[in-house]
């Protein structure tokens, strides 16, 4: 591969990340005819079309996808190493991308992001929110964050919590107008607020006692996207809700909040940041680990 392929591989994968021609030249600082004429170049080397074209869209083909499924991790190597290139080797810098759920951001990320971001500066945090587990190859990821149940067997694995614990709420005013649920069976007879992950999973309460576990379909009338969102609803007396403990603390200490049936809500484990093994971590990562590892007493 000679340097100008190279060159259209990183314009093609810009115009596939940025969605269209005109928002991958402002990304680059080119023109869009140079754009277009790199990746028309790409597509006439490879026989093959990688872009779909529309008025409205532009996006990958299936050979487009596959050939970014291939290159993604390669370039963002690349990137890296040429970011950090002339610079102190020890020193953190350049692209740093994550992945991870909505709440890992929420309870591991937001709480000490400013901290992180003051003392490396030269760190661009990439911050990538997604349900399920991602394959960080792939994706052209560092690392991630997820629950310890849901990681891969061949990951690195760092806790980033203590075990954690999700918890009943709602107002005293809510249960003032309805009976209090002492089992399962009793959550049908309440308006439950539910979450909507981004995959268009609405999320199953997950309960349990004396080490049965059981998943609960509740039923409401409204469904949010966010922990934070589900919290201020049920401030407001819209129903119960299904958060982690440490989300209402402050609400439940101070009586805005009530929890129910904590006998059907035992702990699990916590997040882990997740990575590759590698011979040789980058600064970046290394500080990213660092900075959000769990210690106990934090």
């Amino acid at each position: 591969m000679d340097r100008a392929q190279l060159s259209q591989l990183v314009v093609f994968q810009t115009v596939a990340e940025a969605g269209g021609f005109r928002a991958a030249a402002e990304r680059l600082g080119i023109a869009p005819s140079a754009v277009s004429h790199a990746v028309s170049a790409l597509e006439e080397s490879l026989g093959v079309r990688l872009l779909a074209r529309t008025t409205r869209s532009t996006r990958p083909t299936e050979e487009g996808i596959r050939l970014l499924t291939r290159v993604t991790a390669p370039l963002t190597e690349i990137a890296s190493g040429l970011a950090e290139t002339g610079k102190n080797p020890d020193e953190p810098g350049g692209p740093l991308r994550i992945t991870l759920p909505l709440l890992a951001l929420e309870e591991v990320i937001m709480p000490g992001l400013r901290d992180f971001l003051t003392s490396y500066p030269k760190i661009e945090f990439d911050i990538r929110t997604a349900d399920s587990f991602e394959d960080i190859v792939e994706s052209g990821c560092d690392a991630g964050i997820r629950l310890g149940e849901n990681l891969e067997a061949d990951m690195i694995a760092v806790r980033a919590s203590g075990p954690r614990r999700s918890v009943i709420v709602a107002t005293p005013e809510y249960f003032e107008r309805h009976p209090r649920p002492e089992h399962p069976r009793d959550l049908g007879a309440h308006n439950c607020i539910r979450r909507r992950f981004d995959s268009g999973r609405i999320y199953r309460w997950e309960l349990g006692r004396d080490g049965r576990a059981l998943t609960v379909e509740v039923r409401g009338n409204l469904i949010l996207p966010q922990q934070e969102l589900i919290r201020r609803a049920t401030l407001d007396g819209v129903g119960l809700a299904f958060v982690f403990e440490e989300a209402v603390a402050d609400d439940i200490r101070e009586g805005r909040l009530v929890t129910v049936m904590d006998d059907w809500c035992p702990p699990f484990d916590g997040f882990y940041i997740y990575y590759p093994s590698r011979h040789q971590m980058r600064p970046a990562l290394r500080a990213f680990i660092e900075c959000f590892r769990y210690r106990e007493g934090r």
